[in-house]
């Protein structure tokens, strides 16, 4: 029996590129998927970049699934140099994460899944992160229109990533999610070898190779879609149980050519009331031992 059998997923973007990969990928492995998309083949169809396309794909699971889902994979998103790409990129994944969360509870073993990119190791637009953030959509988007008359609109897709990075490590060991059995992590990955990075990315000969320098990738450039959807077929899996907040780079090394040990060069740094309750402890621990 496979370790997807009798499990229910939402994956959204499942009408192209990774979310119509790891959808296939799940059903191939005895799951049901409800796929959400803007294609007319989905389940749900629903637009993540308005409020009602938001409401209603959380309407429409569930319906589709009044028992509960057992994994949410959020895969939509685009590229465009947008205001557009804030509302889907950012507040749609949000939308969708926060409104399927009750769903989720229902699972002997939720998890969840956001799709990020290595995209994320450069810096975004401190405006847009920040409004992002506060839960401020309005503000996002006004931040994005300033990049975009400054020349900047490219930077607007990687600050929606870095956004959700930051969100998912700062709630994802909260009462919410870790704290309620559903462990939250994030997929990042490289380029790969889909139909819309071919047909804009990699259209451009110069282009693709800026996009090698700037994400280079030991392991390939491009690289396959399908190492992507198995990283998130996995965390979706009940053996993904006791990993939480991570962003997890599915990137062909890019990240660690850019970043190196850098991440890791120091260690935790803890407040004064962790430390007073650790010293607490330790000095229970000793005096335990004197007394045997």
């Amino acid at each position: 029996m496979d370790v997807h059998d009798r499990r229910t997923y939402v994956v959204t973007g499942a009408d192209s590129g990774i979310g119509a990969l790891t959808a296939q990928l799940l059903q191939r492995r005895g799951a049901r998927v409800i796929r959400c998309g803007l294609a007319d083949d989905v389940d749900v169809r629903a637009d993540l970049g308005d409020p009602e396309g938001r409401e209603a794909l959380v309407r429409e699971v569930a319906r589709l699934a009044p028992n509960g889902i057992d994994g949410l994979a959020l895969v939509a998103g685009i590229g465009a140099p947008a205001s557009a790409t804030v509302r889907v990129n950012y507040f749609g994944t949000m939308a969708a994460l926060t409104g399927l969360r009750p769903l989720l509870l229902k699972s002997d073993a939720p998890r969840a899944t956001l799709i990020s990119s290595a995209s994320s190791l450069s810096s975004g637009d401190a405006d847009i992160v920040a409004a992002a953030l506060r839960d401020d959509e309005n503000s996002a988007i006004a931040a994005a229109e300033r990049a975009i008359a400054r020349g900047r609109g490219g930077v607007i897709y990687r600050s929606t990533k870095i956004a959700l990075n930051r969100w998912v490590r700062r709630h994802a060991g909260g009462a919410e999610w870790a704290g309620s059995g559903i462990p939250l992590n994030v997929i990042a990955p490289g380029i790969v070898d889909t139909e819309t990075v071919r047909g804009t990315m990699l259209a451009d000969s110069a282009q693709a190779k800026i996009l090698a320098e700037a994400l280079p990738q030991p392991l390939g450039f491009p690289g396959p879609v399908e190492a992507v959807a198995e990283a998130v077929a996995w965390t979706l899996a009940p053996a993904n149980s006791f990993m939480a907040g991570q962003i997890i780079f599915v990137d062909g090394g890019a990240d660690t050519i850019l970043r190196g040990d850098q991440p890791y060069a120091e260690g935790v740094r803890y407040g004064p009331l962790a430390m007073a309750r650790m010293i607490y402890w330790s000095l229970r621990v000793r005096a335990r031992g004197r007394k045997a």
